[in-house]
């Protein structure tokens, strides 16, 4: 904890992925350590989890809110892409389009693939020393990360 951030006007956070793993003991230490800090904490987990907190009222007192995220449609995640993976001025502008399908198509919205599958085109374009992004260099990335076709 810094001390300097209590009084800086930003909130600090405390993030736990996968907080729906945690056992009893790993809980009441995360309310314990709510209690005695000055920060925000942020649970994450899987669908459900909150009903699984509900059964233990000491924490569940203490959540603000519970929030589902959903895969993003394929229109948002043309936009995040268009964003993430400007074009190139030489690039062909239809293999651009239909690699970006193939990114949503693949990925369904999942931004957790979207993330693997993105790094991977970047590895493969540093290593094949290429600055387009192309179907065959989504389908190789897709066929590197094992995430189906």
């Amino acid at each position: 904890m810094h001390t300097a951030s209590r009084y800086s006007g930003r909130t600090e956070l405390l993030i736990i992925d996968e907080a729906d793993r945690l056992k009893t003991n790993g809980l009441e230490q995360v309310r314990d350590y709510y209690d005695r800090h000055t920060m925000g904490v942020i649970l994450i987990g899987m669908p459900g989890i909150e009903k699984r907190l509900a059964r233990y009222p000491q924490l569940y007192s203490r959540i603000g809110f519970a929030h589902e995220y959903r895969n993003l449609t394929p229109e948002e995640l043309t936009v995040v892409l268009a964003r993430w993976i400007p074009t190139t001025p030489h690039g062909d502008p239809i293999a651009y389009a239909t690699a970006v399908a193939t990114i949503v198509r693949i990925t369904q919205g999942n931004l957790r693939l979207v993330d693997r599958i993105l790094t991977q085109i970047h590895r493969l374009q540093t290593i094949n020393n290429l600055d387009t992004l192309t179907p065959e260099l989504v389908d190789a990335a897709r066929e590197a990360l094992l995430i189906g076709h």
